[in-house]
C-alpha cells in the first residue's frame, strides 16, 4: 500500500473536479455480470448494474461528497424499540448491558456518523471474569462469532459466516515450560489449558473431546509457586498462550540451523534500478541482527542468462564465482563452500556484499533465469533446509518457468490472468515444503512480471511476497525508502523454521478451509517451511453436530516449529467462546472486523477460481443476506429503513471498502501485478493490517488537545477522534493523518514542509504542535502488533497521481465506477426489496 501525503488541498468541490472528473460523470451501463452462488447461503445475486451504475437517488440534487443528506431525513413510520427488537429476535435472554447495546437497533439510512470516534476493541466474550482474565489475546485468536450457535440451523438462520482469524507467531513475550512431560488429552491430542475441569488433583476433564485423563505426577509439581499438589495453578493452566521447549519426541531430524540464501537477479534491468545497492548496504548493516547462533549459514547466488555461485570458504583471500551456463540441466558446481557458516566466513561476507553492487555495472545481459536459478537453490537447500530470498525485476524468460506476457489493459479483471500461466513454480514450491525450505519473494519491477505465477512460489512453501512497482533508486526515492524499511524488518524479524500448525477445536464444530500461505499436509495440518511475525491466517468452520450439551466451545491452535536458535518449541494459543441458542445472542457477539477478514480471503479465492465478478457479487450478498435475516426474524422491523443491530452497522461500509480495493475493485485502471499483490496481502496478513488497508484510520492532526490524551511513560498522547472516509472531512487549513498500515501525513501550513517528496521524519520542532504529532505517530507504530516498514511522505499540488491515490482511501465517496456508501446502502435495500 503505497504511502500517501498531500499538501494544499484545494477546496471539496474544486477538488474533485479537478480530480475525479471521470467519477462525477455517470458510468457507462455495464453487461450483465455473470451471476455467482453467495458465500454458502441462497439469496439472489446481485443487480448486475451494481457495478457500473449508480443506485436511483432520492432527488436529484447533486452530491459531490458521496452523500445526498436529504436520504437521511427521517422516516415516519415507528422505530421498534430494543425489547420489541429483542422479543422479535428470540429475547434477549438475559445479555449484558454492552451486549444489549450490541443489539440497539440502527437504520443505516438516518444514521450517517457510524464510525465510533475511537478505535474500539474487539467483542468480549460473554464470560465469566475468571476465564476473561485467561482467555487469548483477540491478536492472536479471533472467531467471527464470539457466541457460537447451537446448531448449524440458527448459524444459517443468522446468515453469518463461522471462521477463524489468527496470528499465531507475532511478536510478544509468553511463558516458556520446560518439562518432561507435555501434557495433552489421550484422546484428541489437545494440550492442557486454562479451560480444561479438574475432577480432582489427579483427573482432568479435556475441553475439546469431554474425555477424562490422570494427571501426571510431575504435573504435581508446580515451578512458579515452587509447591507440590495445586496442578491448576500451573502455568500452562493459568496462560491461554503459552510455548512449550519439545523433547526429542517433536523431531523427525535434529533441530536444523538458521541457514539462509539470497537469489539475486544481476540483469541489466536489475542493474539499473540500483536495488543491488540497496540490499547489498541493508544486508551489511544488518549481518549481526539476523537471527540465528554459531551454527548459522548463509550464501549466495546471483543470475542474468547464466546462474552464479560463489566460493566464501574460510581462509580464502576473496570469494571465488563459480558459473554455471547450462540452464537446462542446471547443476551445483561444488557442495562445500557454497553455503557457509557465518561466523567464520564473516569478512568473505562482507567482501562480497561490496563487490557485487559493482560486479555487474556494464552488464548487458538482459535476459532473466530464475527458473533455473531456483531450481539450483532448491538442490543447494535440500540438505539442511531454510529460507530463500529472491530478489527479481523482470519476467523471467530463460529456461524453466520462463513466461510470455499476458497484460491486455482491456482483459486485466480476466479470471485466466489472475492465476498462474504455469505449474512450474507451485511444484517447485512444494518440493521446497517437503525439504523444510520456505521462498521469500521479493519483486521489483517496472513492467508487467506475472506476479499471478511467481506468486505460487511463496504462497505454497509458507513464504511471504514484497512488491515494488516502478521501482527505482534515483527516479523513485519512496520506493526505494520503503524497500530499504522493509528490508531491515524482514533480515531481523524473527523466524521459525520447519514449522506444522494444527488446529483443533470442540466436538461438534469442524475445520473445512484455511487461508493463508502454506502447503495443506492432512485435513487439519498446515506445513509451514517457515513461519514469520508478521503472517496471519484465516479457516473456515462448521457445526457438524449440536453444541446443546455445552455451555462453551474451545478452539486451540498448536505451531511446532524449530527457533533460530535450535531449539523445538511448541506454541499453543486457546480461545473459549460461549455457545448460545437465541439468535439474538448470535447477532450480538459477532466481530465485524473478523467476518470481513474472513470474507475477503473467500473472495480472493472466488475471484480466481470463479470470476471477479462473482466474487464481487459474492460479498454483496453477505451483507444482503444478514440484513435480510435480521430483519426476516425481527416482525417489527421497519421495511422502508435499513435496520442492522449495532454490532453490525459498520458491515456494508466495511464490504465496500473491499470493493474499492485493488484486489476486487471493477475498471481497467489496476494493473494486473498489482492487483495480484493486492490479493496476496489479503490472504496472508493479520487481522488489523487487513482492517488498515480495508478501511484506514484517518484523523485531523493539527488541532489536537490533551483532552482524554493517554498518559505513559511521562509522555502525552493525543488522542483524536476518527473521521469518516470521505473529502466532506478535509480542509484546507487543517492537517490530517492517515494510517493505512503505514503512517501518511497531509499538510497545507502546520508542518513546515518543503514541496520536495520523500520526507520521512516530522521535524522536531520546539512546538506543542511537533511534540503532540510526533507522540501521536510514535504511539501509533509502537502500539500495533504488525510491524509494517512505515514512511511519511509529501508530494507537490502537481502531483496527481499521488493525489488520485490518496482519494482511493476515501471509500466513502464515489471512486472509479463504484457507488458511494449512500448509494451502496440504497442498493442494499433495493436488494433486499426483491
Amino acid at each position: 500500500m503505497p504511502d500517501l501525503l498531500l499538501n494544499d488541498l484545494p477546496t471539496h468541490i474544486h477538488w474533485l473536479s479537478l480530480f475525479l472528473q471521470s467519477d462525477l460523470a455517470a458510468p457507462p451501463t455495464s453487461v450483465p455480470a455473470k451471476q455467482a452462488p453467495p458465500f454458502g447461503y441462497n439469496y439472489p445475486t446481485m443487480h448486475p448494474a451494481y457495478q457500473q451504475n449508480p443506485a436511483p437517488r432520492p432527488d436529484s440534487s447533486p452530491s459531490h461528497g458521496g452523500y445526498n443528506p436529504p436520504g437521511y431525513q427521517p422516516y415516519s413510520q415507528p422505530f421498534p424499540s430494543l425489547s420489541e427488537l429483542s422479543s422479535a429476535l428470540g429475547g434477549l435472554g438475559g445479555v449484558s448491558e454492552l451486549e444489549a447495546e450490541t443489539l440497539r437497533p440502527v437504520n443505516l439510512l438516518q444514521e450517517r456518523n457510524i464510525l465510533p470516534p475511537k478505535y474500539t476493541p474487539p467483542p468480549e466474550p460473554n464470560l465469566s471474569n475468571d476465564l476473561r482474565k485467561v482467555n487469548c489475546s483477540p491478536d492472536t485468536f479471533r472467531c467471527t462469532l464470539t457466541n457460537i450457535p447451537q446448531t448449524q440451523a440458527l448459524l444459517n438462520k443468522a446468515r453469518l459466516p463461522l471462521g477463524l482469524l489468527l496470528h499465531p507467531f507475532r511478536d510478544l513475550t509468553l511463558p516458556v515450560i520446560t518439562s518432561n512431560t507435555i501434557v495433552r488429552c489421550r484422546s484428541c491430542r489437545t494440550y492442557i489449558n486454562p479451560f480444561v475441569s479438574f475432577l480432582d488433583q489427579r483427573r482432568w476433564k479435556r475441553n475439546l473431546c469431554y474425555r477424562v485423563n490422570d494427571v501426571p505426577d510431575e504435573f504435581m509439581y508446580n515451578p512458579v509457586t515452587r509447591s507440590y499438589g495445586e496442578p491448576h495453578k500451573r502455568p500452562e493452566v493459568q496462560n491461554s498462550t503459552v510455548e512449550f521447549i519439545a523433547s526429542s519426541d517433536y523431531m523427525l531430524r535434529p533441530p536444523q540451523p538458521a541457514v539462509y540464501l539470497f537469489v539475486l537477479d544481476v540483469s541489466h534491468n536489475a542493474v539499473e534500478s540500483g536495488y543491488l545497492n540497496v540490499f547489498c548496504q541493508s544486508l551489511l548493516d544488518n549481518l549481526e541482527k539476523l537471527p540465528g547462533d554459531t551454527r548459522t549459514r548463509i550464501g549466495f547466488v546471483t543470475f542474468d542468462s547464466t546462474v552464479h555461485f560463489y566460493n566464501l570458504q574460510e581462509g580464502l583471500s576473496q570469494p571465488q564465482m563459480l558459473v554455471v551456463s547450462d540452464i537446462d540441466d542446471v547443476f551445483i558446481p561444488t557442495h562445500d563452500n557454497l553455503l557457509v557458516n557465518l561466523k567464520e566466513s564473516k569478512e568473505l561476507v562482507k567482501d562480497l556484499l561490496n563487490a557485487l553492487p559493482g560486479m555487474f555495472t556494464h552488464t548487458r545481459e538482459t535476459q532473466s533465469a530464475l527458473g533455473p536459478a531456483l531450481q539450483a537453490a532448491y538442490k543447494l537447500m535440500c540438505p539442511t533446509g531454510g529460507r530463500v530470498s529472491v530478489f527479481q525485476t523482470q519476467l523471467p524468460t530463460l529456461g524453466a518457468g520462463l513466461l510470455q506476457s499476458r497484460e491486455d489493459p482491456n482483459l486485466r479483471s480476466s479470471t485466466k490472468h489472475l492465476g498462474p500461466a504455469t505449474d512450474f513454480y507451485k511444484k517447485l514450491a512444494l518440493d521446497c515444503s517437503g525439504q523444510q525450505i520456505g521462498v521469500d519473494l521479493f519483486l521489483l519491477s517496472s513492467q508487467y512480471s506475472d506476479l499471478a505465477s511467481l506468486a505460487c512460489v511463496s504462497k505454497y512453501s509458507a513464504g511471504s511476497v514484497f512488491y515494488y512497482p516502478s521501482f527505482h533508486h534515483v527516479h523513485n526515492t519512496a520506493q526505494s525508502q520503503k524497500f530499504q524499511k522493509d528490508l531491515q524488518r524482514y533480515l531481523t524479524r524473527k523466524i521459525g523454521f520447519e514449522a506444522v500448525m494444527r488446529i483443533r477445536c470442540t466436538k461438534g464444530l469442524s475445520i473445512h478451509t484455511f487461508h493463508g500461505n502454506f502447503f495443506v499436509r492432512s485435513t487439519d495440518l498446515l506445513s509451514l517451511a517457515n513461519v514469520n511475525p508478521d503472517s496471519g491466517f484465516a479457516v473456515q468452520m462448521s457445526i457438524e453436530g449440536s453444541l446443546a450439551d455445552t455451555s462453551l466451545a474451545c478452539f486451540q491452535a498448536a505451531l511446532l516449529y524449530t527457533s533460530s536458535k535450535g531449539k523445538r518449541r511448541i506454541r499453543v494459543h486457546t480461545l473459549c467462546l460461549p455457545v448460545v441458542s437465541q439468535l439474538s445472542e448470535v447477532f450480538a457477539g459477532a466481530d465485524i472486523q473478523a467476518i470481513t477478514c474472513l470474507l475477503a480471503n473467500m473472495a480472493i479465492d472466488r475471484s480466481i477460481s470463479s470470476s471477479l465478478s462473482d466474487a464481487r457479487d459474492a460479498l454483496v450478498n453477505a451483507v444482503v443476506d444478514c440484513l435480510t435475516a435480521y430483519r426476516a426474524n425481527g416482525s417489527n422491523i421497519q421495511p422502508s429503513g435499513l435496520i442492522t443491530p449495532a454490532a453490525l452497522r459498520l458491515f456494508p461500509l466495511y464490504v465496500l471498502a473491499l470493493l474499492k480495493q485493488k484486489a476486487l475493485r471493477t475498471g481497467t485502471s489496476t494493473r494486473l501485478d498489482e492487483r495480484v499483490f493486492s490479493m496476496c496481502e489479503l490472504k496472508c496478513q493479520p487481522l488489523l493490517q487487513i482492517m488498515r488497508m480495508a478501511h484506514p484510520d484517518l484523523y485531523r492532526i493539527d488541532n489536537m488537545t490533551d483532552q482524554a490524551a493517554l498518559h505513559l511513560n511521562e509522555s502525552v498522547i493525543p488522542q483524536p477522534h476518527l473521521l469518516q472516509l470521505t473529502a466532506e472531512k478535509l480542509t484546507r487549513e487543517g492537517a490530517f493523518l492517515m494510517d493505512c498500515g503505514s503512517v501518511s501525513i497531509t499538510a497545507r501550513k502546520h508542518m513546515n514542509l518543503s514541496r520536495q517528496s520523500n520526507i520521512t521524519e516530522i521535524p522536531e520542532l520546539q512546538t506543542m504542535y511537533s511534540e503532540r504529532t510526533r507522540a501521536f505517530i510514535s504511539w501509533l507504530l509502537e502500539s500495533r502488533t504488525f510491524h509494517p516498514a512505515h514512511s511519511i511522505l509529501s508530494f507537490s499540488r502537481d502531483d496527481t497521481s499521488a493525489k488520485t491515490s490518496f482519494f482511493q482511501h476515501l471509500v466513502e465517496d464515489r471512486t472509479e465506477s463504484a457507488f458511494s456508501y449512500y448509494e451502496f446502502l440504497l442498493h442494499i435495500q433495493q436488494q433486499m426489496s426483491k
